[in-house]
């Protein structure tokens, strides 16, 4: 994965992720109501929603995920140290060489930050 330059933070959506919206706008428009609509119904806020997906993509191993929730967590204020102890606490459950995949994940996007 390229890094974004550090002013185009957070970066747009991957390509595929834009050329599927543009290819299946109605689908693309149904999925987004459906991300509303399952954040809305609970009390969670913006932090506790973001800590809580990336912490999904990690324990799920999908790697495109964790970077997605990872830029999505940065653009709702979470800080880089806390986005690095959620994957620090997949370690106990995941075991220690997925935890260091997924904390390179969280890292490939805080990089570009760093800069």
């Amino acid at each position: 994965m390229s890094n974004p330059p550090a002013d185009e933070f957070p970066p747009p959506p991957p390509k595929p992720f834009r050329q599927f919206t543009e290819r299946y706008p109605e689908i693309a428009k149904a999925y987004s109501d459906l991300g509303d609509a399952v954040r809305a119904a609970g009390p969670l806020g913006k932090r506790e929603i973001a800590l809580v997906k990336l912490g999904i993509s990690l324990g799920a191993r999908l790697e495109g995920a964790a970077h997605a929730h990872t830029r999505k967590a940065v653009a709702a204020g979470v800080e880089p140290e806390s986005l690095r102890q959620v994957a620090l606490l997949t370690c106990p459950t995941l075991g220690f060489p997925q935890m260091m995949a997924g904390l390179q994940w969280v890292e490939d996007v805080l990089k570009p930050q760093s800069s």
